[in-house]
Parts: structure tokens; C-alpha cells; sequence
């Protein structure tokens, strides 16, 4: 309704139709809103539970990591999929499957635990403030420190980081100079043990377009001398009799995939380094398995301070968790 005011004297009610693709907008809107009331807010222990389940690929194993029985995982996941009315998981339980609701799911769940642990953290946390000196190489750096020092610094505002990025020979050597407080490196047998972060794959990587002829001689680009990347290639070609030589060297990661992209040689990555602009090779090529590398973090020998060892901690769970 609407009503037209005829000057102080009073006012007169004329009826009012809303424009038919108004009306249908108007009903549409409604019956929206109606369907969205109908699914209840999802509750977190729900969605934490599925991600278990999608991640480890067993209802056993995700109640071991979300501290519930094999029965009690079930009933979440039922629960989960009465409140969104759709299936979630293929008939076939025993394989775990997704649906495509599933899948669509395991995406808006992942962001929302990120956001509400995020949440936890930040509120959780105590006022450390401080300045810490991290070495990393830069590999490391580029591929595994973004996600994980963008949730630190929002927990801990008030820690400023230096950055020292290196070859792990390098920075153990800085270390045990008590020229930086922490560093995340690749373990060598000298280095000592340290504190365990992450297995990784050490994969053979070319360009996308690059073949692979099993009677040439592998041309190659590696770290130098002393590097654990170079001498786990160069033992695995060893082991099968492969002949190479080394078309390129550089001391960063960003030398060496200078030489690959270019097309001019075949490198050894870490698989957390893998982008588009490269390929893995492996037994198909006639190249051989290379050894895990075993990424550990060590703290200057003195001791390091509250804000360095949040970070060390923080760095040893999320890194330790990156795409799993």
C-alpha cells in the first residue's frame, strides 16, 4: 500500500501492486529463505569429524584422531547428512567416496575449521612480543612458510620475524653462531636430530614439454657440493648406471628452476614444489626412487626465547600438517 498525502487536510489510501517480475523476485526471495531455514547451522565437532574421515580414509582412524568411537564417528556423519538432506558419501562405505555434495562440502568445511581455530588461536593466545631471527632455505620458504607464518603473525601480532633464507648447511652453521634463533632445514647425519616437521618426497622434475631420452646422457641441475638433494640424485642414477653430467648449478631454487623451465636440464624437488610448469618424472622415464628427505626444525644452542619457541611450535604442527 501507499499512501499519497493531498496537502495538510489529510491523506487518501490508494491499493498498490508490486510489477509481475517484482512479485515473482519477491517469492522466489521467500521461498529461498525458507529452504535456508529449514538446514540447521552446522555445528563444528560435525565438520571436524568429516574432514577426519575424508583426510584419513577411515571412520577407525578418523575416531582415533578426533578422540570418539567407530560408532560415535557414524552417527556424526548421519547427523551431518540429515541436517544438509543429501548424501555425503557413496553407498559403498567401505571406500569412502564422496558424492558431489560431499565434495562440495569438504571445501566450505576446511575454511570454516580454519577460520574458527584461527579464532581459537588468536583469543587463546598470550601477549608474547618479541623479535625472532627464523633461517629457511628458500625452497622451504616459497612452498610451505606462507599459510603458516599468515596464521602466526594474526595469533601473534606483536612478534616481529626476521627472515634469513639459506642452504640448510648454511644456516646450521648460523645456528651454532647464535647468529639466528630457529631454522627449518633439511636433516643431514652432522646436524643432529632436531625436532621431526614433515617427510617429503625428493621427485625428479623436467619441463612440461622436456623428453627424456633413455640412451643420452641426463643432463643435470643441481644444488652444489654438500647438498643432500644432489647427492640422493646422483646416488639413485649411480645405482641403476645411469650416466650424467651437470649442465647447471645454483646455490637457490630459483636457479635451478630457471634451468628446468628453459628446458636445458632435469632437477630433484621436494614434492611440496611442484607447479605447473613442471613435470614429475619417475620410473616411466627410466629414472629411479629418490629417498624422503626428513625437514626438521633446531633452535640456536643457548636457548631461544618465548616468542621464538611459539614459533617453533607453531611451525612444527602447521607445517607438519600442510596437505594432508
Amino acid at each position: 500500500m501507499i499512501v499519497l498525502n493531498r496537502g495538510l487536510s489529510g491523506a487518501s489510501v490508494l491499493p498498490y501492486r508490486l510489477p509481475s517480475h517484482r512479485r515473482n523476485l519477491f517469492s522466489a526471495s521467500r521461498s529461498c529463505r525458507k529452504f535456508i531455514d529449514m538446514i540447521p547451522d552446522l555445528e563444528i565437532p560435525l565438520l571436524r569429524t568429516f574432514v577426519a574421515v575424508v583426510e584419513t580414509g577411515s571412520i577407525t582412524l578418523a575416531g582415533r584422531q578426533v578422540g570418539r568411537t567407530q560408532p560415535a564417528i557414524t552417527h556424526q556423519m548421519q547427523r551431518l547428512e540429515k541436517a544438509l538432506a543429501k548424501p555425503l558419501f557413496q553407498e559403498d562405505r567401505r571406500h569412502l567416496t564422496l558424492t558431489r555434495e560431499g565434495e562440495m562440502l569438504l571445501g566450505y568445511a576446511r575454511t570454516l575449521l580454519g577460520l574458527n581455530d584461527e579464532i581459537r588461536e588468536r583469543f587463546e593466545a598470550p601477549d608474547i612480543t618479541g623479535h625472532v631471527r627464523l633461517g629457511v632455505p628458500d625452497l622451504y620458504a616459497a612452498f610451505l612458510l606462507p599459510s603458516v607464518l599468515s596464521g602466526f603473525s594474526r595469533a601473534y601480532p606483536q612478534v616481529e620475524i626476521e627472515l634469513r633464507c639459506s642452504r640448510s648447511v648454511n644456516l646450521h652453521a648460523a645456528l651454532q653462531h647464535e647468529e639466528i634463533d630457529i631454522a627449518l632445514m633439511t636433516r643431514q647425519p652432522e646436524f643432529g636430530r632436531g625436532t621431526a616437521v614433515r617427510e617429503e618426497p625428493l621427485v625428479w622434475v623436467a619441463a612440461r614439454d622436456y623428453v627424456v631420452a633413455s640412451n643420452e646422457t641426463l643432463p643435470l641441475a643441481l644444488l652444489p657440493a654438500g647438498s643432500v638433494y644432489r647427492q640422493y640424485a646422483l646416488d639413485a642414477l649411480g645405482q641403476i648406471g645411469r650416466s650424467w653430467n651437470i649442465a647447471a648449478v645454483s646455490d637457490s631454487i630459483a636457479g635451478l628452476q630457471a634451468a628446468v623451465y628453459a628446458g636445458l636440464a632435469v632437477s630433484a624437488f621436494p614434492l611440496c614444489a611442484l607447479c605447473p610448469k613442471v613435470r614429475r618424472l619417475g620410473r616411466s622415464d627410466g629414472l629411479p626412487d629418490m629417498p624422503h628427505l626428513e625437514i626438521v626444525l633446531q633452535r640456536k644452542p643457548s636457548g631461544i626465547t618465548p616468542a621464538a619457541e611459539h614459533l617453533a611450535e607453531y611451525m612444527v604442527a602447521g607445517i607438519g600438517s600442510l596437505g594432508r
